[in-house]
């Protein structure tokens, strides 16, 4: 599965840096492939989720789309 970034993740990545909370491109990809849960979101957006640690949820906000 190809997975595409927006400057608006990008710009995520950086924030959560700056909080000493680091994800991966990785990890984001790894919740989007393997996800503990998917729901649906707005705009025929999906969001999936994945338990990072007993303190943590990543959900990632993504968009089907054929190449």
């Amino acid at each position: 599965m190809k997975v595409a970034f927006t400057s608006h993740a990008r710009q995520k990545f950086q924030i959560l840096r700056r909080h000493k909370c680091i994800i991966t491109e990785g990890e984001v990809k790894k919740t989007v492939e393997e996800p503990d849960s998917v729901k649906e979101g707005r705009r025929e957006r999906m969001i999936a989720q994945r338990v990072v640690d007993k303190e943590h949820l990543l959900r990632v906000i993504y968009e089907n789309k054929l190449q």
